[in-house]
């Protein structure tokens, strides 16, 4: 009989939408379909529905219910006493066994050079489980719904099809799909070849070169530099080939650029194989000799490089990111990067830039940056249309290759159906089926312009690093590795014995490779990094108080007719009054007019975050929302894309709820986009704490290590407001205990004006290096925090602000001054002006990092009789600026003046969690300030 059981999944998923196709050829037309679905169909509709209702109107019902009963194994219905019926029903079964292959067919696959591990069998995949016998193998079967044959097939022909197909040396993963046209595609590709590669001997020559290169610079490696880490790609030497492949097919596809981004494991040998890294740089490092001048520098297998490809389809450049000993966190840089070289493009080809991201199996399924980088892979401000992600699948994590340890799914893939991407798992030791592999992946992502997946299954010769031992571990696997020729020895074999090359040619390839490492020695090599050219810093100039008026009232205007939420009406009306300046301006309006005045000026500003086109805490409004729009698709108005009719672009986006990701992309970015304002706004400035590793590897180190030149804006909400923890604390203190070499800016201003104008010097190339920003929250509103449309257009961003409200002519009286940061100078200034005290200045340090000695000095000298120097905070001693600024303050301190702490004491936590203990603790903060 057909089905024996009710618990065959392939029966109700993937063919029952074959029968119900087939169903609907009938109704439409009898004769479209075979003779024994048409005397089954007819069958069908001369039967009274199982549950005796009426079928008249559910013309679909006889077939599914039927289908339904005869998958239970109801075997009693008209239908199955009908013998015309059989063929029908064994149909039905072939269909559900090439659903079979299609779906799990790759579990059972050719894919492990060492096959050290018994073969796996899957019931599945056997006719008999489908209630097919013997007898039935050579029966011919429609194949309509296949690739294999023109009309029909014997069973035996079908199954032979079928594991040639799906269980060789390259295996697909695509039925989880959900476009049909996508799956139709790849049984298409795949089954029309019956996925055997095909390439001509000119390929296959310069297949055994790559892998000649590969594995003979490993093995130079090895001999001359003995005993020192390399991490090397022995056992995945194809790995080459299909990088190789990637940048010259891909240059058929019109790809001009190929980001990559990769961990240490077989690094070195991509530099030098695909980036064009030379030999003579690399061979410096492992004697221990650099050609840069960075201040820090970093191990070799952490280094990137970039160069310019030439092939028959013309120059394609090939970028190897750089990359921490943090695995995965490089691939949203990698992302950033190739997206920003997108934008950079004067196309509508999105795809002419092609990323690519290289995972090792076990970080593949262990680091979370995977799956949040996979997250932004189809949105609108980060997607980059399609990535070709590669898995160097060589069987085991750091000492583990049980995947009951390793993972919790099947394949090491599986995070990536989290975006349907398709997945190619194919056996390292075929070379050509590797190339195949490639192409296929660039063919789909040509089409569909989405992501896909190769996971070259391979092995590791050595340990982690040379000097490991894995066979403690991993006996098993490892006596078979001690058994494997490699992969260039075997497929030199196979092309000898095809006649593709003779055993001299093949020597000699080994040969050439010798004697290319032999000459590379002593000659001098400029090794290129990531540095940028030296900026030479501009002097800043404010816009004119006549632009500044007329981007004001610009920015206030929305389209006749468009009607705005009540509060953001409300928002927009504040704006029109604030452009014609009779109303102060406040933070929202100052920092639009930043952007305005860069975009006015055809620099692109480029902002995103979690809810930052709103902004968190609603003073932002950067996309108004129409309430009478009929669709999702129409009704958005953004004022700062109408500054003027030729400006720069301007780019606002909610990003996913992810900050490691959404950061290292935007990091990625401004290291390409260079004159660009590139913002990355924390919701609140504690979740920066998710991405630590950004900020650490990249953000601060980036320049001293690499030399790579990052100008990215972090907007980091701080302030203690009695919120609890993670809603006070962007960490202050981190970001100080990180700066150093002049590496970045930390700042913590306090009007609209100083914001306006750090901004506009941050993206007019002043400097090149990150700024880090401590936005206020409560401050947004503040009736003092304000400022005035003349103070945007004359003046700069100090570094200092004095206390210009008490009298200059008492400055010989004052003998205590209160130095702060941040929103406690309001609370400051208000405790002061309640109890009437006039001598006291408090001056507000808006730079942290550098600090401005030399300048919060001369303020410091105003005051020739003080006697105490105060430094006021409000976070808890531990944290904030106060370790940092001390020694500075020290250095700078008035002679006979002490220098005293007032502010929390030390916490474990960055704020009360107890709204009354917070506002107790303010208090106190505020009142010892002033305390005699």
């Amino acid at each position: 009989m057909l089905i024996e059981t009710h618990q065959n999944s392939f029966l109700f998923g993937a063919n029952a939408p074959y029968v119900e196709e087939q169903y609907e050829a009938y109704l439409g037309d009898p004769s479209s379909v075979t003779d024994e679905w048409r005397a089954w169909f007819d069958a069908l509709n001369d039967t009274p529905a199982i549950d005796g209702s009426d079928r008249d109107d559910e013309p679909h019902a006889p077939v599914v219910s039927s289908f339904i009963e005869l998958a239970k194994g109801r075997h009693d219905t008209p239908m199955s006493r009908d013998g015309g019926l059989a063929l029908a029903r064994k149909q039905v079964a072939v269909q559900a066994l090439i659903a079979a292959f299609r779906t799990v067919g790759t579990r059972t696959a050719r894919l492990d050079p060492l096959q050290w591990e018994p073969p796996r069998a899957l019931v599945e995949l056997t006719p008999a489980y489908y209630g097919l016998t013997a007898a039935d193998m050579t029966t011919r079967f429609s194949t309509a719904d296949t690739y294999f044959f023109d009309e029909d097939a014997t069973l035996e022909e079908i199954v032979a099809a079928l594991e040639q197909t799906y269980t060789g040396t390259l295996g697909a993963e695509f039925m989880h799909l959900t476009d049909a046209n996508e799956r139709r595609w790849w049984q298409m590709r795949l089954e029309s070849t019956r996925a055997k590669p095909s390439f001509s001997t000119a390929d296959q020559r310069r297949f055994l070169e790559r892998l000649s290169a590969a594995e003979g610079l490993e093995k130079h490696l090895h001999t001359r530099y003995v005993g020192q880490k390399r991490f090397s790609l022995e056992g995945g030497e194809s790995l080459i080939v299909l990088l190789d492949e990637l940048v010259r097919y891909g240059a058929s596809k019109k790809v001009r650029s190929v980001v990559m981004g990769m961990a240490h494991r077989g690094r070195l040998n991509v530099l030098v194989n695909v980036a064009g890294k030379p030999l003579d740089a690399l061979f410096d490092e492992f004697e221990g000799r650099h050609a840069d001048t960075l201040p820090e520098g970093d191990v070799k297998y952490h280094k990137g490089f970039s160069t310019f490809t030439q092939t028959a389809d013309g120059a394609v450049e090939v970028v190897l990111a750089f990359n921490p000993s943090h695995l995965e966190i490089v691939n949203p840089v990698v992302q950033g990067m190739a997206r920003a070289k997108a934008d950079a493009i004067i196309s509508d080809d999105a795809g002419s830039v092609l990323p690519v991201e290289i995972h090792g199996d076990a970080a593949m399924s262990g680091q979370g940056v995977v799956m949040e980088t996979l997250s932004l892979s189809y949105t609108r401000g980060h997607g980059t249309g399609g990535t070709v992600h590669v898995v160097v699948n060589n069987q085991i994590g750091f000492t583990t290759s049980d995947p009951r340890d390793t993972r919790s799914s099947f394949y090491a893939t599986d995070i990536v159906k989290l975006i349907e991407a398709p997945v190619l798992h194919v056996n390292g030791d075929d070379p050509e089926a590797v190339a195949m592999a490639v192409r296929l992946a660039l063919d789909y992502r040509t089409e569909f312009r989405r992501s896909v997946v190769i996971d070259l299954v391979c092995f590791r010769k050595h340990g982690h690093q040379e000097q490991d031992t894995p066979a403690i571990t991993q006996p098993l696997m490892y006596r078979a590795i001690a058994a494997h020729p490699g992969v260039r020895t075997l497929y030199a074999r196979k092309l000898i014995a095809q006649g593709a090359m003779t055993a001299e040619q093949v020597e000699a390839l080994v040969g050439a490779r010798r004697e290319v490492f032999d000459q590379a020695r002593g000659s001098e090599v400029i090794e290129a990094s990531g540095a940028a050219d030296a900026v030479i810093p501009t002097r800043y100039e404010p816009p004119s108080p006549e632009q500044v008026s007329v981007l004001a009232r610009r920015i206030a205007s929305v389209p006749d007719g468009y009607e705005l939420h009540p509060l953001v009406n409300k928002l927009l009306n504040a704006r029109r009054d604030m452009a014609s300046g009779t109303k102060a301006l406040d933070w929202g309006m100052a920092e639009h007019l930043a952007f305005a005045s860069l975009l006015h000026a055809g620099v692109d500003v480029r902002l995103s975050g979690q809810d930052s086109a709103r902004g968190t805490f609603n003073h932002r409004h950067a996309m108004l929302h129409n309430q009478k729009r009929a669709s999702r698709a129409d009704g958005v108005f953004i004022p700062l894309d109408h500054v003027r009719d030729v400006q720069g672009r301007f780019t606002v986006t909610n990003s996913i709820l992810s900050e490691a990701a959404v950061l290292a992309f935007e990091y990625g970015y401004s290291t390409v986009n260079r004159d660009a304002l590139v913002i990355w706004e924390a919701q609140f400035g504690d979740f920066a704490n998710g991405a630590q590793v950004v900020i650490d590897q990249f953000i601060a180190a980036g320049a001293a290590k690499w030399g790579q030149r990052s100008a990215l804006t972090l907007l980091l909400p701080h302030g203690q407001e009695g919120a609890g923890p993670e809603h006070a604390s962007a960490r202050l203190e981190r970001y100080l205990q990180l700066s150093a070499q002049d590496n970045m800016r930390v700042t913590q201003p306090t009007t609209p004006a100083q914001m306006f104008h750090l901004l506009r010097m941050q993206a007019l190339a002043f400097d090149r290096r990150p700024l880090v920003v401590m936005t206020p929250k409560s401050l947004l509103r503040h009736a003092e925090a304000v400022s005035t449309l003349d103070e945007l257009a004359h003046g700069a961003f100090h570094e200092i602000l004095p206390d210009e409200a008490l009298d200059a002519a008492r400055d010989g009286n004052v003998e205590r001054v209160i130095v702060t940061s941040g929103k406690a100078h309001f609370e400051l200034l208000d405790y002061r002006r309640k109890h009437g005290i006039d001598d006291t200045p408090i001056i507000r340090v808006e730079q942290l990092y550098p600090f401005p000695s030399e300048g919060l000095a001369a303020v410091l000298a105003r005051y020739p009789n003080v006697k105490r120097v105060i430094w006021c905070q409000e976070e808890a001693r531990n944290q904030g600026a106060w370790s940092f600024v001390e020694p500075q303050l020290r250095e700078i301190l008035p002679a006979g003046a002490t220098l005293s702490y007032v502010g929390p004491a030390a916490s474990a936590s960055t704020a009360p969690g107890y709204h009354g203990e917070h506002i107790a603790r303010q208090s106190d903060v505020i009142t010892r300030a002033f305390a005699k």
